[in-house]
This record gives C-alpha cells, sequence and structure tokens, in this order.
C-alpha cells in the first residue's frame, strides 16, 4: 500500500463525503478508493469511518487521524515544491467557492495575481448562487455576503459593502426617478428570488428604517441576469454595489436614492473548522482581505 496515497484519499474522502466523488477527482474508481481506505484501516489496526451511516462519518479516532493527515498532505505539496524552487513555498490544491457575480466582479479580477504569487498552488474555483456545504463540497475557503447564519465554520470578516438603487438613465427618462423609497411602488423593480424578503427593499435614513413593498414584471435567481435586465432597462435594481460598480462608473447606470442606504452587509471568508491552521487558506485570505481594502465597492472593513 503506498500509505501517503491512502492517506490523501482519506483526506478528500472526509472532505467531500463520498468514494465515489474521491475517485472521480484523483481519477480512479470508486473500488479501487474502498480498498485504499480499507488498506489504510487495516495497517492501522482500527475503523476510520462508521460506515453504518447513510453518509461517511468519521469515528474519534478517524477524527484525529484526518486531522494529522491534513497537515501532512499540505506538507507534502509544499516540500515538493520548496525542493523544486529553492525555496519556501505555499503549495497544493486550494478548492474556493463564491457566488458567480462575487466571482466575476471581484475574484477573477485578482486571480492572475493571486496565482503569480502563490505559482505552486492549483486552484480550483466553484462559482454558484446556491449555498454550498463547504465540508460535503470539500470546499476550503468560501467568500460569503451578508450576515452569517450560525455554524461551525470558521469566518474572518474581510471587507464590507453597501446596495444601491440603480436603473438605466433611458428608464428614469421615461418613467421619472423616485425620490424617497415609497416612490418605488410605481417603478417596474427588478426582484432577487434568491432572498426571502425578495419583495421587500430595507432602506434605512438617519438610523429610521423606510422598508417598501416592491413589485415587477421580471424576477430571477441570478445575479447576473440582475444586472443584465437593468441594463436592458427593464426596471429598477437593488443590488450589491459591487454587481453595478463599473456600470455606475461608465454612466450606463444611475444610482438614486443615495439618501436612503440600506444597511452595510459584511463581506466574509469562511472555511471549516479542520482548515483553521492551513497556510494555503491563510495565504488566501490574507491576500484577498489586503486586495478588498483597496476596492471602493468592497470597502475594505477590517476586523482587527
Amino acid at each position: 500500500m503506498d500509505r501517503l496515497n491512502a492517506m490523501a484519499a482519506f483526506v478528500r474522502c472526509v472532505e467531500r463525503g463520498s468514494f465515489s466523488a474521491v475517485g472521480r477527482e484523483m481519477h480512479m474508481t470508486q473500488p479501487t478508493v474502498s480498498k485504499l481506505i480499507a488498506s489504510l484501516e487495516r495497517h492501522l489496526g482500527g475503523k476510520l469511518f462508521a460506515r453504518s451511516t447513510r453518509h461517511l462519518a468519521l469515528t474519534a479516532e478517524g477524527q484525529r487521524f484526518y486531522e494529522q493527515c491534513r497537515t501532512i498532505v499540505d506538507a507534502v505539496d509544499t516540500a515538493e515544491a520548496s525542493f523544486t524552487t529553492g525555496r519556501e513555498e505555499i503549495a497544493g490544491a486550494l478548492h474556493l467557492a463564491t457566488s458567480v457575480s462575487f466571482g466575476r466582479t471581484r475574484v477573477m479580477s485578482r486571480m492572475r495575481a493571486f496565482m503569480q504569487r502563490y505559482p505552486s498552488l492549483r486552484v480550483d474555483l466553484h462559482l454558484s448562487d446556491r449555498f454550498i456545504d463547504l465540508v460535503e463540497e470539500g470546499i476550503d475557503v468560501a467568500f460569503r455576503i451578508g450576515e452569517l447564519k450560525d455554524s461551525s465554520l470558521i469566518a474572518r470578516r474581510i471587507g464590507t459593502t453597501y446596495r444601491v438603487t440603480v436603473a438605466t438613465p433611458d428608464y428614469f427618462a421615461r418613467h421619472g426617478e423616485p425620490k424617497r423609497p415609497e416612490d418605488l411602488k410605481s417603478h417596474n423593480c427588478i426582484l432577487y428570488t434568491g432572498l426571502t424578503s425578495q419583495n421587500e427593499w430595507p432602506y434605512t435614513r438617519d438610523g429610521r428604517a423606510y422598508p417598501v413593498q416592491v413589485s415587477g414584471t421580471f424576477q430571477t435567481n441570478s445575479a447576473e441576469a440582475i444586472r443584465a435586465a437593468t441594463l436592458a432597462g427593464i426596471g429598477i435594481a437593488f443590488s450589491p454595489v459591487w454587481l453595478f460598480g463599473e456600470d455606475i462608473q461608465a454612466k450606463r447606470l444611475k444610482a438614486v436614492l443615495a439618501d436612503y442606504r440600506p444597511k452595510p452587509m459584511p463581506v466574509h471568508a469562511v472555511f471549516p473548522d479542520t482548515r483553521r491552521h492551513s497556510a494555503k487558506v491563510k495565504a488566501c485570505v490574507d491576500f484577498f482581505e489586503a486586495e478588498f481594502e483597496l476596492d471602493p465597492f468592497v470597502s475594505g472593513y477590517r476586523s482587527h
């Protein structure tokens, strides 16, 4: 048995929660992965997984072994890269996740610089607007916008953004500009179905709340479609400024209701507790926090 290969497979099984998913990832069959884990268990003289459960669940011994194996696998990647370059390197695979629009506008514009700084890293970027279970999907770090729900994840605040109310100059020329939130009731508002309160826009002014119920003829679960619909002149949108920032600067869109700014939204980097001491994770979070501090659309709130 190649113990290192078996340990690497074991680590990914824990992080993906599936032998078949790891088989596809490591270009093996599911039975091959299962045999590797079984061989590792025989070598150790104990069970790593409690297989009677529906999902892969670690035994207490398996959990301790996983934490040590994760460190070893990362260290091997780093050692190999450091040997090749002659200096200490951050190396290995980094599984990163965020929403489609935030990934397009704020992450991908910085990806080349990040990979140039850490050339021995292999980045796997997962873009999705659905909620992702980091442990189940094997994600090392995710960027999330808005208040976080209670979870077992470690969170580090790396920025702050806010929402703006925008439409094309042509739309406002045809329908007029809203001066107060309640004026939106007579406008065609573009609704994002990814929010539980999709038709209530929560404005505030001088500490007082001015929520308004809006309606419109177009709704979508995609922030990218929100942007496209707004640029097409369909109606008024209410979304994070980073989605529209460049469009506002180029005067393709116009922001209104500037005196009624909703509560700012935090930007967090989140990661599983098992990745707390990962050099790759720290390098990633440190890099993007420094970048976002200089970004006028992710205003660089620092928590320390």
